[in-house]
């Protein structure tokens, strides 16, 4: 049973699908393949298949052949006309017609001449179906006439002048092509210097010494004649500066002789063309060649512009040096003025040529073959275009249309022929000539009314094989008239195969876009039309793909080492693979080094030339996989560690298989740099839209060095590669040469589409545009389609530039549209795009929410209820509720004033909501209101409420003034927020010891009339702290404190303050720290001396003070007795505190330092050092009321009343004397 395998077809749209019967469809004749099978009973009118071009030129020495050939049923005969009138080839015996064809061989070989046939032929074929025509077919034979004879006179010039060698080679036809040689026949060297001109002329803009020569010479070469004339040569001599003084010296006295000077600089003039402007004009589609030739000295550079508009990318071409502007394909949009500048150091000349494009006629639609059944209808169209504007004609069977016999079921409307109601007897070929002054257009569509049943041409029971997962194709070729519809069925009893699996082409073709092992079967194709119905079976396998399930590994071996690739292949059971094993793309050297086991590739003893790329091909009747591997030799004896980089970028980017919609990027990888290459990262620019922007295009593995690139419609491709290793990626390479693919329609619709209106009475309607990528083509516009979504509208279409917005009045105010928008270019459609829903413009709601109450919480809070709005007189989309409320009466204060409304906003549908943050024993006015997106609607009407008393706030201010020694006045301002009606003030106060220890609170309330109270009987020279706040029936509200000092004696506030100025000096710092040394080196001393026996005051006072804890010194050596400190280490209690009075009773501490000075007014430095007994003066005048100070311990260290710098705290104690009956201090 034959395999087949099915090529991928395109899935076209209804409009452009080709078929494979010529009797089908509307499609061009010569792309028509007639099925044997039909050949035999179907009849066609003639289709020119063949013919020559209308502009023949012959050789004069050959045989003149003029083609024409022609198909149809039965087949047709052929005529010829000549100069307009009948050529009757029997009368001549040179001219023969092929057999079975129309083509005349005109023998003048052996006797005639080419000249006596010149003229205009056309052939006509004709059968019983109407007769088809050539084109006019002009033929003249080539000519290839010698140069004139003429006397060329030798050139002489001095150094610097310009030159114009003339060529003016003969007419000849075709045109000859015109080159400057030597007599040796190498062609002249040419540069920006000397060139050739297009009309041939060899151009010098300056000449020098070395151009000297005497065979310049001019050749013409016709090429269809083959032959080569060449003219006479041209001598030239080129004179320096010291030989024209050479030459006038020999000629001229000295007093007749005074040199040549050398030639000047000079700036640019052109040699050609002529003035400073010049006409061209040139046909749509040929090359426009556009030449600037000037001379100068230095050498003057041409410069091309185009003064309205820039040259076209792609089809602008420089040639001859730049003294040449070509563009390829010229349309009618490249009109305009071209400049040329000549420019050299010491100036530049301008040229401008004003172009005119105009055009032969060209086709838009050419009238395509037409096949109907009787009582059918159809149309041809014959549209082309040109510049001028060409003229339609219509010829029925060769004979103009005004002049044939009449058909009622044919009219004529201009470019268009309507058929209505056709017979069969009325089949013909009709010609539609369209022409202008530059050239006409004739295209031959024959009508054909046909009955006949349908016919399945494809054969039966063709089996296809396909691998898993790819597209399968079943082939239905099928004829008839009408033309039949065709369905698919599955098995014996299927159901018709519809295309939401399926793809159902319009040649027939069964498309199943992923082949699944379920899918194997058989499938059977009817066609029917009104006439009958025709089937067939074809069977369809699907087969498991191939794999390398174990592919070979990268390999870096020894030179003179072995080394295995392996590569294991999975396959369809029934099919049987090939496994070939290739080098470099190539195949493996014929070597016995190199063997093939199975599953592995073994390299036995490498040398350097085996390194490469191996890949593994694995190949079945249906599918090929392959799997690489590189190989790296490297040399056997240790060398020095290699350098690591990344690699260098590829080079000699090459593209090829260039399409539509695809390329192949070949390249050369750099050096790895000692880090194999893990992958190529391949990015594209778009010069047209984004140029200097590069994106990602593909990867691919670092054993590659081509990738099939997809590309985008209407895009101006450059491409580069970098490569990639383990150490990081290479510098980008060069980019590749630009490839601009064709344009296409959008294959996306814009997004973010969406539909809002700004205004009651309008819809606008926006979208994100495509980008210049996404456009596909030149032309981008949008059409944008509305209709109501409740209505029975029918869509309203609007085709926009490239915008982003359309608006749309006359709306009735917030109705739900269907919106969708499509994109179009110059090419077609975009897919359907997404139909998207939006609204109408919004306007502001019409009715006020209703049933509005109001719940005290508490005084601060309320909840507020109300009854929704209806629907439709939101008119918009509800966003929510909006409460204004505002405090109008203060209850306490009576006081009428209006204050900043508040705005609380309830989202979505909610119909209640709370209100935080109120006043307390306040009285306040709220409305609630609808808000969509337009704004708000009316207000409900008012509602007023009530808050509760509260808490009042803490009194405004609080100050103590006028302070005594034992009283202190407060006065204070009332809460600025009572929040209720005050009952009274309560107000607590208590001392503050040396030690910032707190003394009894005493509390005391105070009228709530009261802002000013004194207290009295408070102890002097005492810092008190108060806590003041208000009440309301509801309960206190906050505190405010403060704290301040009864007044003390001024006697005492001076010293305290001389002594706080003395202390903070530096100087006096600085001499306690002396005193301080001083001391305990005394001390020390003292201890010493005691040790030894003597007595010390201490024993005295500790006679004079028993103390149970203290044990009395041992009589007889005078030393200390046990002694216990227990309960001098202790350290205070953390509650204890001094008397309000500031003093220290006698029962709190028997341990005087008074006791253990003498009397003397014991003080410490900051670091702990004893300095009283040695520092007072023995005379001080502070007798009365001596006062000291205690050790330090880490919880009595506080700053005393007058800070002087030391630690302790005050003591008052009894005045004492020293022995010597000395007051202390």
């Amino acid at each position: 049973m034959p395999l087949k395998i099915m090529p991928k077809k395109k899935h076209l749209s209804a409009g452009r699908v080709p078929l494979i019967l010529f009797l089908c469809q509307m499609i061009g004749a010569l792309d028509v393949p007639l099925d044997p099978k039909l050949l035999d009973d179907l009849v066609q009118p003639p289709t020119i298949t063949q013919q020559s071009p209308k502009d023949y030129i012959v050789d004069p020495r050959e045989n003149i052949v003029i083609q024409c050939e022609a198909k149809g049923k039965p087949p047709p005969s052929f005529s010829w006309t000549r100069n307009g009138t009948h050529f009757d080839i029997d009368k001549d015996p040179l001219v023969t017609m092929k057999p079975g064809s129309g083509t005349l061989i005109i023998n003048i070989i052996t006797e005639g001449k080419a000249e006596t046939y010149e003229g205009v032929y056309q052939c006509t074929a004709r059968n019983e179906r109407g007769a088809a025509v050539s084109n006019n077919i002009v033929v003249r034979p080539s000519r290839s006439p010698l140069w004139t004879k003429e006397r060329l006179e030798p050139i002489t010039l001095r150094n610097g002048q310009s030159l114009v060698l003339p060529c003016r080679p003969p007419i000849g036809l075709p045109p000859a092509i015109i080159f400057w040689m030597d007599n040796s026949f190498q062609r002249l060297p040419q540069s920006e210097r000397v060139s050739q001109g297009l009309n041939g002329d060899l151009y010098f803009s300056n000449v020098l010494p070395e151009d000297t020569r005497e065979d310049y010479i001019c050749y013409a070469r016709f090429n269809h004649t083959q032959t080569i004339q060449q003219k006479q040569p041209i001598s030239l001599k080129v004179i320096s500066v010291d030989e024209l003084n050479d030459t006038l010296a020999a000629n001229l006295s000295d007093t007749e002789f005074y040199g040549a000077k050398p030639s000047k600089e000079r700036p640019p003039t052109f040699l050609t063309p002529e003035g400073n402007e010049s006409l061209k004009e040139e046909l749509r589609g040929n090359v426009l060649s556009l030449e600037c030739i000037a001379e100068g000295l230095p050498t003057p550079i041409i410069y091309w512009i185009k003064e309205d508009g820039t040259l076209p990318v792609n089809r602008t071409f420089y040639r001859n040096f730049k003294k040449t502007l070509q563009i390829t394909q010229v349309t009618e949009a490249d009109s305009g003025n071209y400049q040329c500048i000549a420019k050299n150091p010491l100036g530049a000349v301008h040229h401008t040529i004003a172009v005119t494009v105009k055009a032969a006629p060209y086709w838009i639609a050419a009238p395509q073959n037409l096949v109907l059944s009787p009582g059918e209808n159809g149309t041809l169209i014959c549209r082309a275009n040109g510049n001028p504007k060409p003229r339609i004609a219509w010829l029925t069977n060769g004979v103009p249309i005004e002049i044939a016999p009449e058909d009622p079921s044919r009219k004529i409307d201009g470019d268009t022929i309507i058929f209505s109601n056709v017979q069969e007897r009325l089949s013909a070929v009709y010609q539609c000539n369209a022409s202008n002054e530059y050239g006409y257009l004739l295209a031959n569509a024959f009508v054909n009314v046909l009955a006949e049943p349908p016919r399945i041409l494809t054969s039966a029971n063709i089996l296809y094989q396909v691998i898993a997962n790819r597209p399968a194709f079943l082939d239905c070729a099928f004829f008839g008239s009408p033309l039949p519809t065709i369905e698919w069925f599955k098995g014996t009893k299927g159901s018709a195969l519809h295309e939401d699996i399926y793809v159902l082409h319009d040649n027939g073709t069964l498309e199943i876009p992923v082949a699944q092992k379920d899918s194997t079967g058989t499938y059977t194709c009817v066609a029917r039309n009104k006439l009958g119905m025709a089937k067939n079976e074809v069977h369809l396998e699907i087969k498991d793909p191939t794999r390398i399930i174990k592919q070979p590994e990268h390999a870096v071996v020894q030179r003179g080492s072995k080394v295995s690739f392996e590569c294991k292949v999975k396959h369809d059971h029934t099919l049987i693979p090939t496994i070939v094993w290739l080098k470099d793309h190539g195949e493996l050297p014929n070597e016995e080094r190199f063997s093939v086991d199975k599953d592995h590739l073994v390299v036995t003893d490498v040398s350097d030339d085996d390194g490469g790329t191996y890949t593994c091909a694995a190949n079945t009747t249906l599918d090929r996989v392959s799997a690489s591997a590189v190989l790296r030799v490297v040399a056997p004896t240790p060398t020095p560690a290699p350098i690591y980089d990344v690699p260098n970028p590829p080079f000699d980017l090459e593209l090829t298989n260039q399409l539509d919609k695809s390329v192949q990027l070949t390249w050369t990888p750099g050096d790895d740099n000692n880090s194999p290459i893990t992958k190529f990262i391949i990015e594209y620019e778009d010069a047209m839209h984004e140029a200097g922007v590069w994106h990602h295009q593909a990867e691919v593995s670092g054993t590659q060095t081509t990738a099939q690139l997809k590309l985008s419609p209407y895009v101006n491709y450059s491409f580069r590669v970098m490569a990639e290793n383990n150490i990081g990626r290479s510098v980008p390479s060069e980019a590749s040469e630009q490839y601009l693919t064709k344009a296409a329609e959008p294959d996306q619709n814009p997004t973010a589409v969406e539909g809002l209106g700004t205004e009651p009475d309008n819809l606008v309607i926006t979208w994100k545009p495509l980008n210049g990528f996404e456009s596909n083509g030149p032309g981008l516009q949008y059409k944008v389609s509305w209709r109501q979504k409740d209505g029975d509208d029918e869509w309203t279409s609007v085709v926009v530039a490239n915008v982003s917005k359309y608006i749309v009045s006359g709306t009735p105010t917030f109705v739900p549209y269907l919106i969708k928008v499509q994109a179009l270019n110059d090419v077609g459609f975009a897919p359907e795009p997404a139909v998207v829903m939006g609204h109408s413009g919004e306007d502001l709601p019409m009715v006020a929410p209703g049933n509005v109450r109001v719940n005290v919480v508490n005084s601060t809070l309320a909840e507020v209820h109300w009854d929704p709005v209806p629907l439709k007189s939101v008119r918009g989309h509800l966003q929510g509720y909006r409460i204004y409320y505002w405090k109008v009466q203060s209850s306490s204060k009576r006081n009428r004033r209006h204050i900043e409304k508040k705005i609380l906003t309830f989202q979505g549908s909610k119909t209640h909501g709370m209100l935080p943050g109120l006043q307390p024993y306040s009285h306040y006015f709220l409305n609630v209101r609808v808000v969509n997106g337009k704004g708000e609607g009316p207000a409900s009407s008012d509602r007023g409420f009530h808050t509760p008393e509260g808490v009042p706030s803490a009194p405004s201010s609080l100050k103590i003034v006028n302070p005594t020694l034992d009283s202190l006045t407060l006065e204070w301002d009332p809460p600025s927020h009572p929040n209720g009606v005050l009952t009274e003030y309560t107000l607590k106060y208590q001392p503050i010891n040396s030690t910032h220890e707190l003394g009894p609170l005493v509390d005391l309330k105070i009228p709530a009339n009261k802002t000013r109270w004194t207290l009295k009987n408070l102890n002097f020279s005492t810092r008190y702290k108060f806590y003041f706040y208000a009440q309301t029936s509801v309960g206190s509200g906050s505190q405010i404190t403060e704290e301040a000092i009864t007044t003390v004696d001024e006697g005492k506030m001076a010293m305290a303050s001389r002594q706080v100025d003395i202390a903070t000096q530096g100087w006096f710092i600085g001499l306690m720290c002396a005193v301080a040394l001083l001391i305990l080196i005394l001390l020390i001393v003292c201890f010493v001396r005691r040790n030894k026996g003597g007595k010390y005051p201490v024993k005295e006072k500790e006679d004079a003070h028993a103390d149970p804890e203290i044990q009395p010194m041992k009589e007889d050596d005078g030393t200390f007795g046990e002694y216990s400190d227990a309960e001098d280490h202790k350290p205070l209690k953390k509650g204890s505190r001094t008397p309000s009075d500031r003093t220290v009773k006698k029962e709190d501490s028997d341990d005087s330092l008074v006791d253990y000075g003498e009397g003397v007014n014991g003080q410490f430095n900051e670091d702990g050092s004893f300095i009283g007994q040695y520092s007072v003066p023995s005379g001080s005048e502070h007798s009365e009321s001596p006062e000291t100070t205690e050790l330090c311990s880490e919880e009595t260290v506080v700053p005393t009343a007058v800070d002087t710098g030391y630690c302790g705290r005050e003591e008052k104690v009894p005045h004492q004397k020293d022995k010597a009956g000395k007051p202390g201090n």
